[in-house]
C-alpha cells in the first residue's frame, strides 16, 4: 500500500480507503463490517469514512464497535465522519452547517463512534441559509476543542471552498484542507477542471467516492440489475436508472476489452484510473463483502500497469460520456 499527503498537509492516508455509504446498516452489520476493516487494514488501509446520515446514524454505530473490538492503536488510523443532511427534521438538526447544529452533531458523532475524536470532518454539503463565516468559525472551534483534527468540505464548488479558506486565512483559523467529490470515469469535469487552480493555490487534497459509479464501472449491470444488488434497495430507484444507462454499459464493454489485456476486471481499471490523478490522496472504495476488499485493494498494482498509452486508448474509449 502507498500512502499520499492529504493535499498540503503533513497528514498520510492510504491511497486506497474504505467508505461506509449504502454497505454499514443497510447491507453489512456489525460482525462482517469488523471483518472488512480487518481485511482492509490487513492490507494496508489506514483510513475508514463513515457520515453522520450513512443508514441515519448506525453506520458510524456500527464501525465505532467494530473499531472498539479490534482494538488498533488510535495513532495507527484516521476516521472521518461528514455533516449537513442531519437525523431529524427540525430546526437547527436538518439540512444546516450552522454553529449549533454543527457543535451538537460531532458531540454525538464521536458517542456513536465510540471516540475521542475523528481525525477529518466535512461539512457534507453547502449551506446557503448559514453565513459561510459562521460555518468556518465552528469548524475551527471544532478543530480548537480537539474533537476534530482537520476539516474540509463534500461537493462544494470551488468558489464556495476558496470563500471558506480566504475567511479561515483572514481570521487566523484553521483551513479547509480538504474535499470529498465524487470521482470515476463517467464523472470528471468538477475535479478535473473546477478544481483545477485550488490544487496549487490552497493546496487542496481529495478524498474521492464513488470510484465505480456505484457499480456501473464493475459491467455487473451490463444484463440488468442483480438481486443482491444495492441497485435493488428500497429508495435507490435514482440509482438503478443510473447504473442501467444503455450507453455507458457499452462503454464498461470496451473498457473490459482494455482490462482483459491487462489482466484485471474492469472495476480494478476503473479505480486504477482515479488513482493515476496525482491530486487525488485517496480512492473510498465500497464493499458488503470481504472478498471484495481483496479485489479492490489489487488496483493499486494495476495503477502501474497504466502507461500513457494505455490510459489515451481509456480516454478514447470515454470520449465525451462523463459529465
Amino acid at each position: 500500500m502507498n500512502y499520499r499527503r492529504l493535499g498540503r498537509s503533513g497528514l498520510q492516508v492510504s491511497e486506497l480507503s474504505i467508505g461506509s455509504w449504502v454497505t454499514y446498516g443497510n447491507q453489512v452489520d456489525h460482525r462482517a463490517a469488523r471483518e472488512s476493516l480487518a481485511a482492509a487494514r490487513d492490507a494496508g488501509v489506514n483510513f475508514f469514512d463513515n457520515a453522520e446520515v450513512y443508514a441515519g446514524g448506525k453506520s458510524e454505530e456500527i464501525m465505532g464497535q467494530a473499531l472498539k473490538e479490534l482494538a488498533w492503536p488510535r495513532v495507527s488510523y484516521v476516521v472521518s465522519t461528514k455533516f449537513f443532511w442531519g437525523l431529524q427534521e427540525a430546526p437547527n438538526q436538518y439540512h444546516t452547517l450552522n454553529r449549533k447544529y454543527l457543535l451538537n452533531a460531532i458531540d454525538s458523532s464521536l458517542a456513536r463512534l465510540q471516540l475521542d475524536y475523528v481525525d477529518l470532518v466535512f461539512c457534507h454539503r453547502p449551506d446557503p441559509n448559514t453565513p459561510v463565516e459562521e460555518t468556518v468559525w465552528a469548524m475551527s472551534d471544532m478543530i480548537t476543542r480537539g474533537k476534530a483534527l482537520y476539516w474540509g468540505t463534500s461537493e462544494w464548488s470551488a468558489d464556495e471552498i476558496r470563500a471558506a479558506y480566504e475567511i479561515a486565512e483572514r481570521h487566523h483559523l484553521h483551513k479547509p484542507v480538504m474535499e470529498q467529490p465524487q470521482y470515476n470515469l463517467f464523472h470528471r469535469k468538477r475535479v478535473e477542471q473546477e478544481y483545477k487552480r485550488l490544487y496549487e493555490d490552497i493546496g487542496l487534497g481529495l478524498t474521492t467516492w464513488s470510484p465505480l459509479a456505484s457499480g456501473l464501472l464493475t459491467g455487473k449491470y451490463r444484463n440488468g440489475v442483480p438481486a443482491e444488488s444495492r441497485a435493488q434497495l428500497q429508495g435507490y430507484d435514482w440509482l438503478r436508472k443510473q447504473v442501467t444507462d444503455e450507453g455507458k454499459n457499452n462503454v464498461v464493454g470496451k473498457l473490459g476489452e482494455v482490462a482483459d489485456e491487462l489482466g484485471c476486471t474492469v472495476g480494478q481499471l476503473a479505480i486504477a484510473w482515479v488513482l493515476k490523478n496525482p491530486h487525488v490522496s485517496t480512492v473510498i472504495t465500497g464493499a458488503s463483502r470481504v472478498e471484495q476488499i481483496g479485489e479492490n485493494m489489487k488496483s493499486a498494482e494495476v495503477a502501474e500497469r497504466i502507461t500513457p498509452e494505455i490510459k489515451e486508448r481509456i480516454e478514447g474509449i470515454i470520449g465525451d460520456a462523463y459529465d
